[in-house]
């Protein structure tokens, strides 16, 4: 097993890591808001904070993503001094159980299991997964609450690890296209007749799912895809709204048309 590099600043990771324990025990000793807190009332404070460093990633901005990755450590530190008071756990005994999942999951680092290649330890990883939880399913392991795109993409990932994937991203696209051919089927954009909402419906989610494959196999993350294409709308609808505004129109009395020139200006706006 190869060496890390020595690290010079180990003992200052320390304390500052002991800092913010030692933080952590005074406000929750003292102040009234920190003492009122429980797992449930954080919750939704750590999903915040995640989507905020998400946020972070996708700008570029490593001064936020800085700022985020302490907030969230805090939460953790937070959770862990929730758990000491109630005699269950210690930041010491989550930190441990981390560090032996992980020598445990990388036999081929801390043992004699030979993997070459990303996705050897990928299949190895969900193996030993799998054996560890006693899942009946190998998709057992994904959250129910996922947002549907992310917990796709697990999906996918976890049938990949086992071995069902298709071999080449040329299959893959031809599934895109006859999902897309059954949702022309459904729902006809030439035509006037009613549509089967639900079959539609089904037909779109399979597309969707098909797309989502598709990205795997040319490296593009899908939710990070489509939030950057969300983030491009906002800042092109955004100018449509200011720039209208400083030549005395409201948007909501302006024909689409009028609107089209304001966004084809935004578009060469990078």
């Amino acid at each position: 097993m190869i060496q890390p590099p020595k690290d010079l600043r180990r003992k200052e990771k320390l304390e500052a890591f002991d800092r913010l324990l030692t933080i952590m025990d005074e406000l929750r000793l003292n102040c009234p808001w920190d003492k009122k807190q429980t797992l449930e009332t954080i919750r939704h404070l750590t999903i915040e904070e995640t989507y905020e460093l998400s946020d972070a990633i996708i700008n570029e901005n490593l001064d936020e993503v800085k700022k985020e990755i302490g907030d969230l450590m805090l939460h953790m530190v937070f959770y862990s001094k929730i758990a000491d008071e109630k005699g269950a756990f210690d930041v010491a005994d989550a930190l441990s159980a981390i560090s032996d999942k992980l020598v445990h999951r990388h036999p081929h680092i801390y043992g004699d299991v030979q993997a070459d290649d990303e996705e050897a330890v990928k299949a190895n990883w969900e193996k030993i997964k799998l054996k560890e939880k006693g899942n009946v399913s190998v998709l057992g392991g994904v959250p129910n609450s996922l947002p549907a795109l992310v917990k796709a993409i697990r999906i996918q990932d976890k049938a990949r690890g086992i071995g069902f994937d298709w071999e080449k991203k040329e299959q893959v696209w031809e599934k895109v296209e006859e999902e897309m051919q059954e949702f022309k089927d459904e729902f006809n954009v030439d035509s006037d007749t009613p549509i089967d909402k639900q079959k539609a419906q089904a037909e779109f989610g399979d597309l969707l799912f098909s797309l989502v494959n598709y990205s795997r196999f040319i490296d593009i993350d899908p939710e990070e895809a489509l939030e950057r294409t969300n983030l491009k709308f906002i800042k092109r609808f955004q100018y449509l709204e200011s720039e209208s505004q400083k030549d005395g129109k409201s948007i909501s009395d302006m024909s689409l048309d009028e609107m089209d020139e304001y966004w084809e200006r935004a578009k060469s706006i990078k």
